[in-house]
């Protein structure tokens, strides 16, 4: 028996046989992919670059309206030394050695460049360096700001997540009445009923003092939670009306709807679309609480009796010590802006497309 096999056109099966074949995986050109990495490098340069521009002329205009306080201020080193025994010769003399009596911008210039290097001055009070005084004591205060910061952040994001995904109901009501309440007290006022509660009446935490992290992170915990908890109240107040709100805006948006339909699990419709795009104006408010976490820190250390950076600036401008007191408004300068150009750079990761405008 012989099978007749009819020629086949190599072209023809060539031409039957394509829509079967799988596709290549479509690949971007590399002069396109090149262009996409162009532009994601020149919106995170903007968003560094961008506050540091501004940092510049306002670390500059900032420091000389400190240095220009002294003037302002009339106070020489030669009454805190000299005391009663300050006649006009000695004190002429106190403040040759101390380079007052030359001219005020040669002394700026003398001060400024002296800041770029490290060196803040030297305290008129004690004669040791600002520089090395205001270390341990900053130490001290941030990181109390920062454990009030952290406490504000996730306290208030769970309470703005509940409020948001209960919107109308019993818990939303109540956490916003909550939020409004504590936004009105004042760290003072917190940090006494705190003490009351805690550390007189149920011996929880220490009344007053601090411990360092060279005696291990418990013992800091225990004297650090009742003042950054004190400090923290305004913070999750406003983190959880603000995230509340973005969420509930977000949640009415139509991409939202869209990967309901599509069948997307809840998890994931907040976590990538939800969060990451009604977090913006929550960040953006952190960079002008932890100043005002700074600022409270005055008051705070004074109740809990601790002698930080708060205390510190105080008490330097009881006793008149006008070096302390400039390198405490130097320190907070630079600290403000780091933290505000830290937020520019996490708004910038979690909102590529409104990064320019930052």
């Amino acid at each position: 028996m012989v099978i007749d096999i009819a020629p086949v056109d190599v072209a023809e099966a060539h031409v039957d046989t394509a829509p079967f074949l799988i596709p290549p995986p479509h690949r971007p050109p590399v002069d396109e992919h090149r262009a996409v990495l162009r532009r994601r490098a020149r919106r995170v340069f903007l968003a560094i670059a961008r506050p540091i521009s501004v940092f510049v002329p306002v670390f500059i205009l900032g420091t000389f309206v400190t240095f220009w306080l002294r003037e302002l201020s009339g106070l020489s080193p030669a009454y805190l030394i000299l005391g009663d025994n300050a006649t006009p010769e000695a004190v002429a003399k106190v403040e040759a050695d101390w380079g007052l009596d030359q001219p005020f911008f040669v002394q700026y210039l003398q001060w400024f460049g002296s800041l770029l290097h490290g060196d803040l001055g030297t305290s008129w009070y004690n004669g040791f360096p600002v520089s090395e005084v205001l270390w341990d004591r900053a130490i001290i205060s941030l990181s109390i700001a920062g454990f009030a910061l952290l406490i504000g952040v996730v306290v208030g994001s769970a309470l703005g997540v509940l409020a948001a995904a209960r919107q109308g109901s019993l818990l939303d009501r109540g956490i916003t009445a909550f939020a409004a309440v504590i936004s009105t007290l004042p760290p003072f006022i917190v940090g006494i009923l705190l003490v009351s509660v805690f550390a007189v009446t149920l011996h929880w935490f220490p009344a007053t003092g601090y411990a360092p992290f060279s005696q291990g992170l418990a013992s800091w915990l225990w004297f650090a939670t009742l003042p950054a908890i004190a400090l923290s109240v305004d913070t999750v107040a406003d983190v959880a009306r603000q995230l509340r709100v973005g969420l509930v805006d977000v949640y009415r948006q139509n991409y939202i709807v869209g990967a309901r339909v599509r069948g997307l699990s809840a998890q994931r419709i907040f976590f990538v679309h939800g969060l990451r795009n009604g977090i913006g104006p929550t960040v953006a408010i952190l960079g002008l609480k932890f100043p005002a976490l700074l600022g409270g820190a005055v008051v705070t250390e004074t109740i809990f009796g601790i002698a930080g950076y708060g205390r510190f600036a105080a008490d330097s401008a009881l006793r008149g010590d006008v070096p302390a007191v400039q390198g405490v408004l130097v320190i907070s300068i630079v600290v403000v802006v780091l933290f505000n150009l830290l937020v520019n750079i996490v708004l910038n990761r979690l909102i590529p497309s409104g990064a320019r405008g930052i």
